[in-house]
């Protein structure tokens, strides 16, 4: 791509960044073992950072305003698309880029619980978005079958009829559960460290682990730290978390390993022992088990 372009129109832009996203999945895919280097430039590409504002733009989240008060409305408006991008292009490019902190906001969950989201500010929002375009054809040829939530091509719907299919072939019992407080425990050294495994280019590392020290400002006053986890609300806060969690979904991907050929696990099966499968959504998994019964648990 060339740093140096005008701004692409919209289908243009589309079509630059689908055909780069392709080249980084076959890279990825093709090396199970690379790292790659240079990615930078292509977070800051016109390109990138066009359909970057288009995926906020287009979310009902951009009436949502950070802890700079701007929609992206207000941004049209008062400060025009171009010149907004143009602003963060030139700061990605020098290095002076910081994100703002979060905005926290609690949403009612039933049983009367509350949710607690960070709210980033609308640039913010662009620069995670060309963030997770460049990263996330990446990750994906690492990331398990098993997982189903926030993936490209994959939904709820797809979960359910995988445990739909297991439970029609003999798996019986199935286990529920959910990682507590997942998004805002996540550890920070583990989750760079499995970033670091793909990724080489330290200005796209500092960029991450900017988004994720960038700290939250209370909805009662007062600005919080942020020593672990990475809020929900941010764009790249999916991504993130299924990079962490994939440690979840390789454990159970080498357990079905060891457990043999097909002709073995029948064999344990008829032993009493139990073989297991994962279904993962985000931070809630069932694990679905065949052949053990109940006294054996």
């Amino acid at each position: 791509m060339n740093s140096d372009a005008p701004w692409p129109t919209l289908k243009v832009a589309e079509a630059r960044v689908l055909g780069i996203q392709r080249k980084l999945h076959k890279w990825a895919s093709d090396d199970q073992e690379r790292r790659f280097l240079d990615l930078h430039n292509l977070v800051w590409d016109p390109a990138t950072l066009m359909v970057a504002w288009r995926r906020v733009r287009g979310n009902r989240g951009s009436r949502s305003a950070g802890i700079d008060g701007q929609t992206a409305y207000e941004i049209e408006v008062r400060q025009g698309v171009e010149r907004c991008l143009g602003e963060l292009r030139e700061e990605l490019r020098a290095g002076t880029y910081r994100p703002l902190a979060v905005k926290e906001r609690a949403i009612p969950k039933r049983g009367g619980k509350l949710r607690y989201l960070g709210i980033p500010t609308v640039r913010d929002r662009v620069v995670q978005a060309a963030l997770k375009l460049v990263l996330e054809p990446i990750f994906e040829t690492d990331f398990e079958p098993c997982s189903y939530g926030f993936r490209p091509g994959r939904r709820t719907h797809d979960a359910i009829a995988e445990v739909q299919y297991l439970t029609f072939r003999s798996y019986e019992w199935i286990v529920e559960g959910d990682i507590e407080a997942c998004f805002d425990r996540i550890d920070h050294t583990a989750l760079m460290g499995r970033v670091r495994d793909r990724i080489e280019d330290k200005r796209v590392v500092r960029l991450i682990k900017a988004f994720l020290h960038a700290g939250i400002l209370k909805q009662h006053g007062g600005f919080e730290r942020s020593v672990t986890g990475t809020p929900q609300g941010g764009i790249l806060s999916p991504l993130l978390a299924n990079i962490a969690l994939s440690a979840l979904d390789e454990h159970f991907a080498q357990a079905w390993k060891a457990m043999g050929t097909v002709n073995q696990r029948y064999y344990a099966r008829k032993r009493g022992e139990a073989t297991y499968r994962i279904v993962r959504y985000a931070d809630d998994f069932v694990i679905c088990v065949s052949g053990v019964t109940p006294r054996r648990w």
